[in-house]
């Protein structure tokens, strides 16, 4: 069925893709008519007229038939016939194309000259040369005459491919006519040479002219026909070049002249084939980079110094061969710099922000008609009556070089093109050449072993279906879709480029004046006034060199645009400081003429597309200078509506804190986008710069974490106002990458992307699932939620293009993107429906819409969980069962809690041997599961499932068995069960370790690493199963169990120890303080060890080796998660890694010699376990020094009473606001008084409860803490003189703190009451009072003695005073909701006479009832503070005065 889906979806995307191709060849033709008619009607001749037209309407009469030839391939797909219909008509098509580009005035022309060289050119095919007739020196003459006109008519052919299509024909002839004249004198040099060998050498230079000059004249008619063709103006440079060169390798080896004129001759006409790279540079001459260039100029002009120094001194000394030589080298050196002058010049252009680089096009149009070319050419050569067997076998080797650089050139184009038609046509093509080929080779074969006439024949049958493959491939690869895009310099680019240009053509000016200069002194040196024009244009020569070194520095592309790319990110950085200012002050003023909806937006997209050039800011920074200019003007151009947009979301914002975190996090933004311009700068695109590549990749990176913290704020800021366009364009922008074409290159495997796609599938399941509960109790906090599913599935998609790449077979790789695709569908609706409801939070409507979406949402996760299975099982099948283990670890974990606390009992009056044996008997099964695993790694996915389904059924039925059996030890022995279940627990750790590493290990080789890992991790599966078989057998063995647990232990801590050493980085990070907590256990620990070792008692033992499991785990793993934290440094993080690790090593050692002291005791033994003692002691100190340096200056002693009061006092201020908070919303009771049932206040009152609660008790640590430091400081007594007088402040701060845990208390219960209608407003706003003035006393017994500077003083201040402003807040929510129940509160009024005047009096009678009561309570609350005010010391009346 899924077979039957691709297929499906395949025939409507073929379908689809020729559809839009009829409306392109359409429109195509169209225009093709238009242009064919103007081209007819400017002809001069009738005849050339009417060709034009009749080949343009063959190209439309094929056309016709070819489109209905496709439509009926798409009716009968399967039809071999009609697809070879289709086939035979598009050749057709392509041929009458061909012809119609040959009717193009000025193509004719070119193709009788191509004709007319490879005519001539047969003149070298024969066996024997023609008899000379002239003398040696007629001959050289004539030769060098028809070298320099051949020259002079390349390059005429170049200038004429630019202009007219009449001085393109008129060019082409006359270079035609030249090479023949060429030809023949070169033929007539070589009947004068005597050497064979040197015959046969100007013989083979003779044919690379006649390549090269083919080469030149396709690469014109190129340009001729599409003069916009990136790089042909390169190709043809290069081709007429290439003929030059040719010329003076001929010149060089055929003639002699007077010296050194061959050599001044040859560097002349070099140095004039390249001063045309020096024309219009809008196109790359070479692939060096800028900085390239400019190491190629400094090598280039030393050399070129040396040479010229050379050429001057041999000059003067006669020297001939090293005159030569000099010239030659200086010739090269000036065509180096003028390559690197011309490259330089075009990457100058093309990096103004202005100018558009062009791109390489997918295959080089002009090297398959080269191809083309030299394959006919061969071909006639290999079935020509007259071609020996060595010429024959040089065809051959010409066909098959070509052959294979086309089919090469097609392999890549199709891996390179996203277009699955184009990519068949170059596969299928590609094969057809191949095959002809080898089809031509076995007749060449069959001809080289008799040259018989039926060979010939056979031969010239087999060439046909080559050439006519190579034409069709050479026609498709013409096409427009696959050319390159030439760059388009604009004018300020072309203005950057001049000074360059100038400096090298002076110097190529000045080089050529030299070079004839020298020319004439080697003759006659002793001519003076020569030598002193030399010196002038060598000073010329290095004047011009030195300038265009300047120039090329100066002009260093991507420099002038950062300057001006950083004063406009500084600009924006004072905008936003003047915001800042302003928003402080709070007179930040409102945006009114935008909604925040459209700023959000707005600003959204704006931080999404600065993000999106990050990455390739840091490529150019690296190694692209051309593309540095274009990457940072693009970016400092977002800044400024970046800005505007920011300060407008601020203005609107209500919250100043939030207002304030949101300009500080653009203003983050911006100064990261300064940092990464500045190391951008300084990296300046040079690839050799590896110095700044560290300060790019950190900038990068700075510059993500800030674009991704303001994301973040953007969604939660809109997600509260139920706007989640954001969020949708996020999930959309992740669903539109699924489908891009070229995946980047994976960096894991399949197993890898499987794994994270399981976790990120799993986690927006359960906040979907979360959302469906909080869209009924809480929808206010779905606007979060709905941020964490955009996240979520944003990684989804990466990983799952990835995940598709990789997938084997590819129809897998389709499932998954589509079942990600889909699954993008559901989260879309889901967001947006939690938006809707944030709107309107009561509207049921949309309640269900949104559960239904939620449910849509997990059913497409369990699509894609499925896709994910199908593509590995086995791999799937590890990662359900490593997620089950994981799910038994945490359930031992409570069990542990359980026993420990003693509550863990068996259901009946059974004993531990009722269990012994199926607890033996499953770790037996458990075994044989673990060697399958092991083994199903190198096995198929099927095996691999079976075996990971199979040990997660056992190890679940383990740890069932052996908690039946800790059970019925009895909760008498807690320590015992403990270990009992910690021996199950470290089994199945190691078999979670061991899933794991079998997952990453399936379909490996033997040798590779991940192989390594799955045996090491084997082997510890199989310690941990004997050690729980052990541990089961000394259960009841009362002598031996507490030194089985402890070695249990050791084994243990050994393996938790291996896991801390490794490089792999924890999920979550902790801070110091926990950390040093978590230290304190190992103190306790060492003690109870040291204790157990001199008792040697085995309840002891057990007890230790418990205690010293869960001490040594919890301060690995909080040791580690510390090291991590993002703000410590490498240094720090080293250290305590080091520690962590000494400090369990010692730890390790202390455990084993208690061992040692329990196998035999002796006095030295017990004396050796205070030594290893120490160095534990000594470790954990260094551990907790470390600590205080991950903290800074800012580190507090997690166990003062001073800082735990401080943060539960505000975690109390805090629950009292939400309290406040809560109160507001609160309706007033109906006349029977009943709780609101659809409050849930009760909740936020046991919270606070709670939270009160822990406040007090640090209070009371504090106040003690305090008591004992004024005591010490003698200020007071220990014992108080009067206990009588002193009363409440007898116990001075512990009284006070105890006067606030008692408000509070009293604060609860009211609140509590007063919710559930047991009591009134008032009762709560009197508590809520109480509580601020127990608190101002608590401040007030503070300042007596202590000392006011003291930070832990204000810092108590600080918490009793949030408090305090909380119970404020609290009382008047209280009296607003008094306030509110008095204006819903109706009185019935009676309309009877009699009754209203009984209502009157009855209203009366309370009133004064009320205001006696009111009396009493004022003269009671009067006489309680008479009492007390007698007890207060004297400070305290002061104070109250």
């Amino acid at each position: 069925a899924f077979r039957a889906a691709v297929e499906s979806e395949l025939a409507v995307q073929q379908e689809r893709a020729c559809r839009l191709a009829a409306r392109e060849t359409a429109q195509a033709l169209k225009t093709l008519a238009q242009a064919a008619r103007g081209v007819a009607a400017s002809t001069t001749n009738p005849q050339a007229a009417a060709a034009m037209l009749d080949s343009a309407c063959d190209v439309m009469e094929g056309s016709a038939m070819l489109i209905h030839e496709a439509k009926q391939a798409l009716v009968s797909p399967g039809d071999a016939e009609s697809q070879q219909r289709l086939a035979q008509v598009a050749k057709a098509v392509s041929h009458s194309l061909n012809n119609c580009v040959n009717c193009l005035p000025g193509q004719k022309d070119v193709d009788m000259a191509l004709r007319s060289i490879g005519e001539a050119s047969k003149k070298l095919l024969g066996e024997t040369l023609p008899p000379s007739t002239k003398s040696f020196h007629e001959a050289q003459s004539e030769l060098n005459q028809t070298a320099a006109d051949l020259n002079q008519s390349a390059g005429d052919v170049v200038h004429a491919s630019r202009g007219s299509s009449t001085q393109l024909a008129d060019a082409s002839g006359k270079f035609s006519e030249d090479f023949d004249e060429f030809l023949d004198a070169g033929i007539e040099m070589a009947g004068h040479t005597q050497v064979k060998d040197e015959q046969i050498q100007v013989i083979g230079n003779l044919k690379n002219i006649s390549m090269a000059s083919s080469k030149l004249l396709l690469a014109a008619k190129s340009l001729s026909v599409d003069p916009g063709a990136a790089n042909a103006k390169n190709l043809l440079a290069a081709a007429a070049r290439a003929v030059t060169e040719s010329i003076n390798q001929l010149i060089t080896l055929a003639t002699q002249q007077a010296p050194g004129q061959k050599e001044c001759d040859n560097a002349l006409r070099e140095l004039e084939a390249v001063k045309g790279m020096l024309a219009n540079p809008n196109e790359p001459v070479s692939n060096l980079s800028y900085f390239d260039c400019i190491e190629s100029v400094m090598e280039n002009s030393k050399v070129l110094g040396e040479s010229m120094a050379g050429i001057s001194q041999n000059c003067k000394t006669g020297d001939v061969p090293a005159f030569g030589g000099c010239v030659g080298v200086a010739s090269k050196a000036l065509c180096g710099l003028t390559e690197a002058a011309g490259q330089a010049s075009y990457l100058v252009g093309v990096s103004d922000p202005n100018s558009q680089a062009g791109h390489q096009g997918l295959v080089d149009a002009i090297q398959f008609a080269r191809a083309n070319q030299a394959i006919q050419m061969a071909c006639q050569n290999l079935v020509d009556p007259d071609s020996s067997p060595s010429q024959v076998l040089s065809s051959a080797t010409i066909v098959a070089k070509h052959t294979s650089a086309l089919c090469n050139a097609c392999r890549l184009a199709s891996s390179k093109t996203a277009n699955p038609t184009a990519k068949r046509h170059f596969v299928q093509s590609a094969k057809e050449v191949a095959n002809s080929t080898a089809n031509l080779v076995k007749t060449i074969k069959a001809l080289d072993g008799d040259f018989s006439q039926e060979n010939r024949n056979t031969c010239l049958g087999a060439t046909a279906p080559l050439i006519e493959a190579v034409e069709n491939l050479t026609a498709f690869a013409s096409n427009p879709e696959f050319a390159s895009v030439p760059a388009q310099i604009s004018y300020e680019g072309s203005a950057a480029q001049e000074p360059i240009l100038q400096s090298a053509r002076s110097m190529l000016d000045s080089s050529t004046h030299l070079l004839k200069t020298a020319r004439s002194l080697v003759i006659n040196p002793k001519d003076p006034p020569t030598w002193s024009v030399l010196a002038g244009h060598s000073r010329t020569v290095s004047d011009s060199i030195k300038g265009l070194i300047t120039a090329i520095r100066d002009k260093a592309p991507g420099q002038r645009e950062c300057d001006y790319s950083i004063d406009n990110i500084n600009r924006c950085i004072r905008n936003i400081e003047q915001a800042s200012l302003a928003a402080v002050s709070q007179n930040l003023a409102s945006r009114d003429d935008i909604s925040l909806e459209a700023l959000q937006v707005q600003l959204t997209s704006t931080v999404q597309e600065i993000g999106y050039l990050i990455d390739p800011i840091s490529t150019a920074a690296r190694g692209e200078a051309a593309q540095l200019g274009h990457k940072v003007t693009q970016l400092a151009g977002y800044y400024e509506p970046l800005i505007r947009a920011s300060v407008g979301v601020a203005s609107k914002l209500q919250v100043h804190q939030q207002q304030m975190a949101f300009l500080d996090q653009t203003k983050t933004l911006a100064e990261s986008a300064l940092q990464m311009i500045y190391a951008a700068k300084e990296g300046g695109g040079n690839p050799k710069a590896s110095h700044t590549h560290d300060s790019i990749a950190e900038a990068a990176q700075l510059m993500r974490e800030a674009v991704d913290d303001i994301m973040v704020t953007l969604n939660e800021v809109a997600s509260e106002g139920g706007m989640v366009g954001g969020m949708v364009d996020s999930i959309t922008e992740a669903m539109g990458r699924l489908d891009e074409g070229t995946s980047p290159e994976p960096e894991g495997s399949f197993v890898d992307y499987q794994t994270t796609m399981v976790k990120y599938s799993k986690a927006i399941a359960v906040t979907a699932q979360e959302m469906m509960t909080k869209s009924v109790t809480c929808p206010e906090e779905l606007g979060g939620l709905a941020s964490q599913v955009t996240t979520d599935y944003s990684q989804l998609a990466l990983q799952g293009r990835l995940a598709a790449h990789t997938a084997e077979p590819k129809e897998i790789g389709f499932q998954i993107k589509t079942g990600v695709q889909e699954l993008g569908h559901g989260c879309i609706f889901l967001v947006q429906k939690a938006g809707a409801l944030q709107i309107t939070p009561s509207d049921s409507y949309t309640k269900r819409e949104l559960i239904e979406c939620a449910r849509t949402v997990t059913e497409k996760v369990s699509m894609v969980l499925s896709a994910l299975q199908a593509g590995n099982k086995g791999t799937q099948a590890c990662i359900t069962a490593a997620s089950a283990v994981s799910g038994i670890i945490a359930d031992l974990d409570t069990t542990i809690m359980f026993a420990s606390a003693g509550t863990l009992n068996a259901e009946n009056d059974e004993s531990f041997a009722d269990h012994r044996e199926n607890i033996l008997k499953t770790a037996k099964a458990l075994v044989e599961d673990t060697k399958m695993l092991v083994s199903g790694a190198a096995s198929g996915q099927d095996k691999l499932a079976q075996a990971a389904q199979s040990s997660a059924k056992t190890i679940t039925q383990l740890t069932d068995v052996v908690k039946l059996g800790a059970a019925s030890i009895g909760s008498d022995d807690p320590e015992t069960q403990v270990v009992l279940i910690n021996a199950v627990k470290d089994v199945a750790k190691a078999l979670a370790e061991l899933i794991g590493a079998t997952k990453c290990a399936a379909g490996k080789a033997a040798d590779d690493p991940s192989m390594y890992q799955l045996k090491s991790a084997a082997k510890v599966m199989v310690t941990n199963v004997t050690s729980l078989l052990k541990t089961v057998k000394a259960v009841e063995d009362e002598a031996t169990r507490g030194t089985r647990a402890l070695e249990a232990t050791i084994e243990c801590i050994k393996q938790e120890l291996t896991v801390f050493q490794s490089k792999d980085v924890p999920e979550k990070s902790t801070t110091p303080e926990e950390f040093i907590r978590m230290t304190k256990g190992i103190t306790t620990a060492t003690a109870k060890a040291v204790a157990a070792g001199n008792s040697a008692r085995q309840e002891d033992v057990i007890s230790t080796a418990n205690l010293s499991r869960k001490a040594i785990f919890d301060m690995l793993t909080t040791c580690k998660q510390a090291a991590y934290h993002q703000e410590v440094n490498k240094d720090v993080r080293s250290r305590v890694l080091l520690y962590g690790t000494e400090c369990t090593t010692g730890y390790i050692d202390l455990l084993e010699h208690v061992l040692l002291v329990l196998q035999g005791p002796t006095a030295e033994q017990k004396q050796q376990l205070v030594f290893l003692s120490k160095r534990v002691a000594g470790a954990v100190t260094e551990l907790i020094q470390t600590a205080e340096a991950m903290k800074g200056t800012e580190w507090v002693d997690p166990e003062d009473p001073t800082v735990i009061a401080e943060t539960e006092l505000l975690g109390a201020a805090a629950s009292i606001e939400a309290a406040a908070k809560k109160l507001e919303q609160l309706k007033p009771r109906a006349k029977p008084k009943q709780a609101d049932e659809t409050l849930d206040f009760e909740e936020q009152i046991l919270e606070a409860a709670k939270s009160i609660a822990a406040a007090t008790s640090a209070l009371v640590k504090s106040a003690s803490a305090a008591q004992r430091e004024l005591v010490a400081q003698g200020k007071v007594g220990s014992i108080p003189a009067n206990a009588v007088d002193d009363g409440q402040w007898s116990q001075g701060l512990i009284s006070a703190a105890r006067m606030v845990a008692a408000a509070t208390s009293n604060l609860c219960e009211a609140a509590n009451a007063s919710v559930q209608g047991q009591a009134s407003e008032e009762k709560l706003i009197s508590s809520a009072k109480q509580v601020a003035a127990s608190t101002a006393q608590l401040l007030v017994a503070c300042k007596v003695k202590a000392d006011q500077d003291s930070e832990a003083m204000r810092r108590l201040q600080a918490a009793g005073n949030a408090v305090k402003r909380a119970s404020d807040n609290l009382v008047r929510a209280a009296q607003k909701a008094v306030f509110d129940k008095a204006d819903d509160d109706n009185v019935v009024v009676k309309t009877k006479f009699v009754g209203g005047i009984a209502q009157i009096i009855a209203a009366q009678e309370e009133m004064l009832r009320k205001e006696r009561e009111l009396e009493e309570a004022r003269k009671k609350l009067a006489q309680i503070r008479q009492q007390q005010y007698k007890f207060l010391p004297s400070e305290l009346r002061e104070d109250e005065n």
